[in-house]
This record gives structure tokens, sequence and C-alpha cells, in this order.
């Protein structure tokens, strides 16, 4: 084996192939819908290595990590392209039948407007803290400082807001 092929070995079993397990973890935990991350670790690997086929490498694990970034961001991009099919005579009838139970959305739709006019018939705080719970989904201590107010005020008027609109459905027979 000539000294070039033995130097890019052991170039590569340095310092490119101990950050592969790490490289893995990573690529789970910031892309967790790639559908093969092992694939995609791999082709890293690949295009690490030829990129020092074609001259110096000054920081391997740098180029592994944003050549593997890149690849993930391409395979995210490639997974949300939506196919379109023309629709023919010869085009199968189960394709064409729209399946949406009415009833069920019509049914959801008036539980919302029902838990809406609950929720507006609430003291201002109390639906402030309700709807910045339920709507925009924040944390007890995320509405308090929103509020300016402490961490127990907001959980009485939770506790007052879930019993006024429990008494609220029980009047128009929802329970």
């Amino acid at each position: 084996m000539p000294q070039n092929d033995t130097d890019h070995t052991l170039w590569f079993a340095t310092e490119v192939q101990p950050h592969r397990g790490a490289l893995r973890s990573w690529l789970l935990a910031r892309f967790p819908t790639l559908p093969d991350v092992d694939d995609l670790v791999q082709e890293s690997l690949v295009r690490v290595l030829h990129a020092r086929n074609r001259g110096p490498v000054g920081f391997a694990r740098a180029l592994l990590f944003t050549t593997a970034r890149n690849l993930a961001i391409d395979a995210v991009r490639r997974q949300r392209v939506v196919r379109f099919e023309s629709i023919t005579e010869d085009t199968p009838p189960f394709v064409l039948i729209d399946e949406t139970d009415v009833v069920e959305t019509i049914n959801k739709q008036q539980e919302l407007e029902l838990l809406t006019r609950a929720i507006q018939s609430l003291p201002a705080r109390t639906r402030a803290v309700l709807t910045l719970r339920t709507a925009y989904g924040l944390t007890q201590p995320e509405i308090a400082a929103r509020l300016g107010v402490s961490l127990s005020t907001v959980e009485k008027a939770m506790a007052q807001g879930i019993e006024l609109c429990a008494a609220y459905f029980a009047r128009r027979g929802a329970f």
C-alpha cells in the first residue's frame, strides 16, 4: 500500500470515524423525521472522504457535521414535496369519495363555539389566564410573567375558570 493511502486511511480513522456516533445522535435529535439516519451518516462520511481526496481538510468534524446537516435539510425538503396525480376517467371511484364525517365536524364546531362562549363569560383576569393557557399554550409561570401576577394568582384563576366553565356547560346541558 502506498504511503499516501496509509496516511489517508489513518486520517479518516482518527479524524472522522470517531465522530460517527455523535453525528448519529445529533441528527436524531435535530431531524427526528429523517427516514434513515444511518444512510445519511454514511453518505456524510463518504463525502468528507471525497473532500479529503481533493485536498487538505482542516476541521474534519466541522465538515462532517455541516455536510450531514445539509444532507438532512435536503432530505426533509424532499419529504415535504406533495405529489399530485391527475384525475381521469380511469381513476377508481374510491379516490373521489370524501369521507369527511359532517356530523362529527359540526359537533366539534359547536363544542368549540360553546367553549369560546364559556371563556368569554369569565371575569377578565380568569379569561386572560385561560386564553393564554388554552389558545397560546403558555405554562403557568409564563402566564404569571406575561400578566405580571404571582404564580398563585394564575393557579387560582385556572381553578376558578375551570369551575365556571363546567358550570356554564352544565347550565346548557353539555354535561
